[in-house]
Formats: C-alpha cells, structure tokens, sequence
C-alpha cells in the first residue's frame, strides 16, 4: 500500500506546494520495467488484492496500482517477463494487458496542473503581503513611510507577477501574435497598466498605489484557471494510449527456433508464435494451428470467432485456445490498430476546434475595453494635460471592466456543475465538455460493455437435467472461454457440483471433451457436437449417443440503460445504435429498448465514419462507448462519454467519464449541462451589467483604481454565487 506523504514546513509557499504536486503526479505512474492495463478492477479492494499478489512474487521489487488510470506499474527484475505478471493478475480473475511503459511517460506527469498550483501559491503569498503593506499605508503612514511600504510593495510585486502571471502572458503573446484577441489580452493589459500606475504614483511620492490589486487580480483568475483545471481527469492523448496497447515483444520463429524480440524488429513474412492468451503483436495470416480469437477489444463482437489456416488476424486481437503461427503481413505503422492510432488523432485534433463561449466572449469584450480604456486616456490627457491623470483614469476603467469576473464566468459553472455531476457518479474530464454536451441532439449508444454488460448470462439453467448441468460444469471449468466461464458461474452459484469427468482435453477451435463412464461428452460448436445451430448465442452439450442439448446465452443489459434511452428519448434526442456485433443481436437489443436506427457489423472505421457524417448533415452528437473498436468514434464525436469500466484509450478519448455502472445518470448529465450554459450565460450577463454601470464612473474619473479593484472582486463574488445555484 502506498505511504502518505507529510508537507515539509517551508518560507515560501511555491516551495510547500512543489513536493506535494510533484508527489501528486508522481503517484499517477511510477517509473516501471512492467505496467499493465487493468479495465476491470473498480475498488480500492481490488487494488490491495493485486499489489499483494504482485508484491508477494520473489522477484517483485515493488508494484503499484492506480484506480484512476487503471493502472499497474511494476519494478522488477530484468528476468521477469510482463507475459509471467499478466498471467499472475489474471488468476487473480482481472483482466490485464501488457502496456509499452515507455510510450506512457510523457503522460504520466500532470505538470500543467503543478505548475498553476506553483504560481497560485505565489500570487496568494504575495498578495497578503502586500496587503498588509496596504494596510499601513490606507491607516495613515505618510512621506517617507509610505513611500517605503510602497517599494517594498513593488519589490514583492514585479516578482510575483513576473512568475504567477506567465500563463497569462503566453496566452495573450500567442494570440497577439495569431493576430486575434482572447480573454488574455485584457487581463494582461489590466495588470501591466495596474503596475505602470502603481510604480509611476510611487516614483512621484503619490498617495496610492495598486500593487495589491495587480496581485489580487492575479490570484483570482489563477484560482479560477486551476480549478478549471482540477474539474478534469489528466488529459492524456487516446491516440498514445491506443500506441501502448500494442504488444512491445513477440516470439519469433526462425528455422522453428523461438526467440523472444521486440515487435520493431519483426518484419513483414515473419513467422510468429503466438500462444494461448496472447494478443496478435501484427496483422497477419495464420499458417498452422486452430484456435479461437476475441475480437472484442478492436470490433466489439460478443463471441470468439474460430480461427484456422488461411485466416487473417489483426494486431490486438486475441489468442484463446490453442497455439497460432501467423505469417506477418503489416509490422509497426502500418496494422490495424496503429492505422487505428492515426484515426483517432485526426479526430482528436477536429475537436480542438470548437470554440467556448469564454472566446466568443473575448471576441467581443476584447476589443471594446481596449478601445474604452484608450478613449479614456486621451480624452483626459487632452482636457488636463496630466499625463498620471489620464494613466490612473485608464488604468481604473481597465480594472473595473471586470476580466477578473468574466475570466471566472465559465470555471466558476463548470466546477460547480462538476461537483453536481461527480455526486451522480460522472466525470468531466474536458474544459468545455458541458457546453458541447448542452447542444447534443443525437446520441450514438456502442451496444457490447455498454448498453450491456459484456458478459454472456446462462439462461437455460433450469430447463436442463442435472447430470447435464453437472457433466457441462466439468467440462466447462478448466476452460477460458468466455461461454465456458459462464457456465461455471452459474453452475456454481446454483450450488452443482462437477461430475467426475476423465481426460478431459480442450480442442482448440472447438470445445472441450472428456470422458464419464466409458462415454465420450462434448462441448462446444455446433458442428463438433452434431447439433443444428440456433439463431442466438449457444453452446451444445453431447454424452454418448444422446442428442446434443443446447445452453442458451443472453448479454445482459447494463443497470439504467433502459431509463437512459427512455430520458434520452423523452427529451427529444434522436438515439442511435452502432455495434461491431452480428445483425440478430443488435437488432434484438435495439427493439428490447425502443431504439430505431440501429447499425450491425461496424468496423471502427465505419463507426467514425457514421459519427461525421451524422456531423456533417448538423447534428451534435453524443457517442457512449467503452471498447477500442469505440475510440475513434468517441474522438470525432461532439462530446463522448465512456464508462469507467472502459479500455484506458477509449476512457482517454471521451470527455466524461461514468464511474459507476448505471448509465441512468446520462439524461441528467445532458439537463445539467444545459442549465450550466444558461448559468455561464448568465454570468455573462452580470459582468455585462455591472460593466454598463461601473464603466461611466470610471470613465468619469469618479473610480480610483483601488475603488476599481474592489469592484472588481465583489463582482467576482457575484459570479461565483451564482455559479453556486446549481448544486
């Protein structure tokens, strides 16, 4: 388990809140020979079970897991192979997958949010400093006093802002240099002028000056930018995630000799090995061995197809049953799944171009307060001649135009509305997620490990004979087939016991056979066991001569899907259904819940594909999803939503996250994103109002900068209050 660590007592707050932050990233994802990918584990029970088990092995030097990122990060010996931990956290009943530990650490640092932390710090220790110089000064310290608290000010000052104010800085620079204006330009523009002021006033001896304000301003809109930043998971990119999923080493056959190398050696007509368990390290043909294949991660189907001589494969998929030799036909770039990569990166980048309603605002705020504050200084430089005059008047109408409260108008909403949303088990992970999920009309549902559980249910149990539950139990529980697993769990949670079955032996492709009481017994295919297939998912039991009896499966349905699609309906949303899966079972999904457009047999591709078209004809769509064969659809959607549940690349790539395993809280999340825009607009219109009546007195020449920057901060309490409505 991991140690908590203690903050070390520090002068100066940037180097209190360091360690901490650094320990706050580091914990994401500790340096590691090994790091796995767990989907399934959900609790903090599942956690300790695994690092037990990992910390247990002989020649573990330390692992950890991390919930959030499900995540394992292993140090160990350099004989330990991933293959061996794999393998050890599977009999634990998770799932796992090898991940390419260093493709993963360019993300494993969340060092934007370190470093607003670091400058927030500053400006909040700088600003009580300065204030407290303030209060002298305003308590009546005169001349050389108050000249002296005034330096001292401004040495605290330029510092402070020069460091706590980058973020700032480079975001206007950026845009000045783009040629355009954003909320930055005005901010920046306020500070420079609050300090040009305040070092003018202090070198002709004057009265007031506005360092205070400089550094609250500052603070304020930090804390806004930071906790704009924290109502987000760590952004990582899907399109790296999807990277790490690809197996970094295989077993490569040379004059039937195996050796072990990494995948960027192999090159195309490669022999390779792949054994049992194992995921296809790159697209290729199988020359020798039968087997079944999970295609679920890359295409979404429920079932394990059967795979043979002649079949192509794809890199991801995975190894069931028996042994493969698979003759390489496309390494490294060119597989499916990095093919998969670039998709889902073209995706990602589309959605940065969607435009908040913070930059429409600056579009037109921007410009008009420049303009004001300009006015403003030449009209009282030509009527005084005063040039402190006109500065301070410019300076005041600058402030008291209010950046402070339109800059906390949207994170103010957002981490209101997040905390309402995170109460109800989803996660916003993206800065303008609500806003794009308030203006959805379409959502697009994946079917497997979505709407369903993704696990097949027996559901003939008690139609069957005894002795035919008893003998599929013992035939079934050595086996890792996904049918197989589900006749063990409900034989078991039914109280049978396994018959006494004798060699027992899979047959890879197949099924399982054994013998009991002389008598040769049969599961698995239709075709092996001499049964005519049924139209549903099944798996057929043979003893002896007798007919072969038929097990039934069905894919449960996830908790709230139906009072999802019913929220989502009633709302007046048009609902989709796109799934990777076969016709009948995506078609009798889509009548089981009311949906009437539906989509079988969809590659990823062809899931994107369908996402931008229904975004081309104006529609913003919602895409749920949780699988691989999901990932570039949920990029290129308008916003997406995954479960927690989902594989790392497909959560990366969504906006929300739903922690739990209910899917009810989606129509909720959709009224709670609209009445978030209406209340971001609402702010909007504060700050407006409160501009329309602040803005003629400082113009006026009736508002100090100090009385600006006071103004300044009570309008930003408004803000935030109203904000606060939503919870």
């Amino acid at each position: 388990m991991t140690a908590t660590m203690r903050p070390t007592p520090s002068a100066c707050p940037a180097c209190s809140a360091a360690p901490a932050a650094e320990a706050l990233a580091a914990r994401d994802l500790p340096k590691a020979q090994i790091a796995l990918s767990l989907p399934t584990i959900h609790c903090s029970a599942c956690i300790s079970k695994i690092e037990r088990a990992l910390n247990d092995h002989p020649q573990v030097n330390s692992a950890r897991v991390n919930l959030t990122l499900k995540r394992a990060s292993i140090d160990a010996a350099p004989e330990v192979t991933a293959e061996e931990m794999r393998t050890l956290v599977e009999e634990l009943g998770y799932e796992a997958h090898e991940l390419d530990a260093g493709t993963l650490n360019a993300t494993a640092t969340d060092r934007a949010g370190r470093d607003l932390l670091m400058r927030l710090a500053v400006a909040g220790f700088a600003s009580m400093n300065v204030m407290l110089l303030s209060v002298s000064v305003w308590s009546g310290a005169e001349d050389a006093t108050r000249d002296m608290f005034h330096w001292i000010s401004a040495a605290i000052t330029l510092p402070a802002i020069a460091f706590s104010g980058v973020p700032f800085f480079r975001n206007a620079w950026a845009a000045l240099r783009n040629g355009r204006l954003n909320m930055d330009v005005p901010i920046v523009l306020a500070i420079v002028l609050a300090i040009v002021t305040s070092l003018w006033e202090t070198m002709l001896s004057g009265e007031h000056a506005y360092f205070d304000a400089a550094l609250a301003l500052t603070f304020f809109l930090l804390a806004g930018r930071y906790l704009d930043h924290r109502t987000r998971a760590i952004a990582r990119s899907a399109a790296e995630e999807l990277t790490a999923l690809e197996v970094p080493r295989a077993t490569r056959l040379r004059d039937g000799v195996e050796e072990v190398v990494n995948v960027a050696e192999l090159a195309v007509g490669d022999l390779i090995l792949v054994r049992p368990g194992g995921r296809m390290p790159v697209d290729g043909e199988i020359v020798s061995g039968t087997s079944e294949i999970d295609r679920s991660l890359l295409t979404g189907e429920t079932l394990p197809v059967f795979a043979g001589e002649g079949q192509a494969v794809s890199a991801g998929e995975v190894n069931l049953t028996g042994p493969l030799t698979i003759r390489a036909s496309a390494v490294g770039a060119e597989t499916s799944l990095h093919r998969m990569a670039d998709l889902v990166a073209i995706a990602e980048s589309g959605r940065s171009r969607y435009t908040s309603l913070a930059d429409k605002a600056a579009k037109l705020y921007a410009p008009g307060v420049h303009i004001l504050s300009g006015l403003s200084f030449i009209g009282w430089y030509l009527y005084t001649w005063d040039m402190r005059t006109a500065l301070n008047i410019a300076a005041a109408v600058l402030i008291i135009t209010c950046p402070c409260a339109l800059g906390l108008a949207v994170p103010a909403v957002t981490t209101a509305a997040s905390g309402r949303l995170f109460r109800r088990g989803m996660l916003i992970k993206h800065e303008t997620a609500l806003e794009r999920l308030a203006q959805v009309d379409t959502v697009v549902f994946d079917k497997t490990g979505t709407l369903t559980t993704g696990t097949p249910h027996l559901t003939n149990l008690d139609a069957l004979p005894r002795a035919a539950v008893e003998t599929a139990l013992a035939l079934a529980q050595g086996s890792s087939h996904p049918l197989a697993q589900a006749i063990t769990k409900a034989a078991r949670d039914a109280g049978f016991a396994a018959a006494e079955v004798r060699d027992v032996t899979e047959v890879p492709g197949y099924g399982t056979k054994g013998l009991i009481a002389g008598e040769e017994v049969r599961l698995g295919r239709a075709s092996w066991t001499g049964a005519e297939g049924l139209s549903q998912t099944a798996t057929y039991l043979k003893i002896g001569a007798a007919a072969p009896l038929a097990l039934t499966f069905t894919d449960a349905l996830r908790p709230g899907a139906e009072e999802a699609v019913q929220a989502l309906v009633k709302g007046g949303k048009r609902v989709i259904l796109m799934s990777g899966d076969t016709t009948p079972s995506v078609e009798a999904l889509a009548q089981r819940l009311g949906i009437p457009h539906w989509m079988a047999e969809a590659l990823p591709a062809d899931k994107a594909a369908r996402v931008e078209a229904l975004r081309a004809e104006g529609a913003h769509v919602l895409m749920v999803g949780d699988g691989l064969n999901d990932t570039a659809a949920l990029a290129a959607a308008h916003v997406s939503i995954s479960p927690a549940t989902a594989l790392d690349a497909a959560r990366v790539a969504s906006d929300i996250v739903l922690l739990g395993n209910d899917l009810s809280p989606i129509g909720a999340a959709c009224e709670t994103a609209k009445s978030a825009t209406r209340r971001i607009r609402e702010n909007f219109r504060i700050a407006t109002v409160y501009n329309i009546i602040a803005v003629p007195l400082a113009v006026a020449g009736l508002a100090t900068p100090l009385i600006a920057a006071l103004a300044m901060s009570l309008s930003s309490i408004t803000v935030s209050l109203n904000a606060l409505r939503l919870r």
